[in-house]
C-alpha cells in the first residue's frame, strides 16, 4: 500500500534533466548539506516553495510545500516516537509525550533548519524576502517537515530516518537541555492531555510590590491537586516558573 502511494506521487513528477542552472546549482547544494540526492528533484522544489511564491509562478495552492509539511509531520513524528520508544524502554508514555513535543517544536526545527542555512534555499516572492521570511520560525519549521515529506517520497521511511538522525537525533541531549527550547507551560499542558488528567489550571495565590514593580505568586493545580508554584515579574513568567516547578515535581526534568 505504501509503495502504491509513493508511485502514485512519482507519476506526477518527472525527473529533471535540464533546469535552470542556478536553481540547479541551488539543489545540488542543498542535497550535499542534507547527504541525500534527490531521484526525483522536483519534490526537492516543492519542499521549497513558500506558498508566496505562488505569485510570482501562478500556480494554484496546492503546488506550495503545504501538502508535504503535513506528510513530514507525520513522518517526522514516527521516526522521533519510535527512537524514544527504543532510547528510553523505562519511561512511560507521558515523559515520552514531553520528549517528543521538545524535538518536534517549531523552535526546534527552525533552529535546526537554520544550521544548515535551509532559509537559503526556500522560494519565497520579493515582499516575504523582505519582511524576513528567510529567518522566520514558523516558515523555516515548515520547510522542514515539508523537506522531510519530501524525503520520505523519494526515498522512503529508511532515508528519511537517517536524514532526521544526522539533522535533529544527533544532538537530542543538547535539545532537550536547552532552556530556551522549553515552553513548561505547553509541556505540562502535553502531559496532562496524554494522561488524560485534563488542563492544568493556574491561579494567582498573590500578589505584592507597587504598579511599576510586581512580583506575583502563582499555583498550577491538575485535577485540583497542586503540581507547582512560581513567582515572577509578570503573570506569564510566574505561569511559566510554576509549570517548571510542576514538571519537576513530576520528575519530567
Amino acid at each position: 500500500m505504501i509503495k502504491l502511494f509513493k508511485n502514485i506521487f512519482r507519476r506526477k513528477f518527472r525527473k529533471i534533466d535540464h533546469q535552470d542552472d542556478a536553481i540547479s546549482e541551488k539543489l545540488n547544494l542543498l542535497s550535499k548539506k542534507l547527504k541525500y540526492r534527490f531521484q526525483y528533484p522536483d519534490f526537492l522544489v516543492q519542499a521549497l516553495k513558500h506558498r508566496s511564491h505562488l505569485s510570482i509562478t501562478n500556480e494554484a495552492r496546492i503546488a506550495s510545500n503545504e501538502r508535504l509539511e503535513l506528510l513530514g509531520d507525520a513522518v517526522l513524528g514516527l521516526i522521533v516516537t519510535n527512537y524514544l520508544y527504543h532510547k528510553f524502554p523505562k519511561k512511560d508514555e507521558g515523559e515520552l509525550t514531553t520528549m517528543k513535543s521538545i524535538i518536534v517544536s517549531r523552535e526546534t526545527l527552525a533552529n535546526s533548519a537554520a544550521n544548515f542555512s535551509l532559509g537559503d534555499f526556500l522560494f519565497l516572492n520579493e515582499a516575504e524576502e523582505r519582511a524576513g521570511g528567510r529567518e522566520r520560525t514558523s516558515i523555516l519549521a515548515d520547510a522542514f517537515e515539508a523537506l522531510i515529506g519530501a524525503i520520505f517520497l523519494d526515498g522512503g521511511i529508511r532515508n528519511a530516518g537517517k536524514v532526521i538522525n544526522r539533522l535533529l537525533l544527533h544532538d537530542f541531549s543538547h535539545i532537550i537541555n536547552e532552556e530556551k527550547n522549553r515552553n513548561y507551560k505547553s509541556l505540562l499542558l502535553e502531559y496532562s492531555q496524554s494522561m488524560n488528567l485534563g488542563l492544568p489550571l493556574y491561579r494567582v495565590q498573590n500578589e505584592e510590590g507597587p504598579d511599576h514593580k510586581k512580583l506575583f505568586t502563582i499555583e498550577v493545580r491538575i485535577q485540583d491537586h497542586i503540581l507547582g508554584r512560581g513567582k515572577g515579574s509578570s503573570k506569564k513568567i510566574a505561569e511559566q516558573n510554576a509549570a517548571q516547578s510542576a514538571l519537576k515535581k513530576l520528575l519530567l526534568l
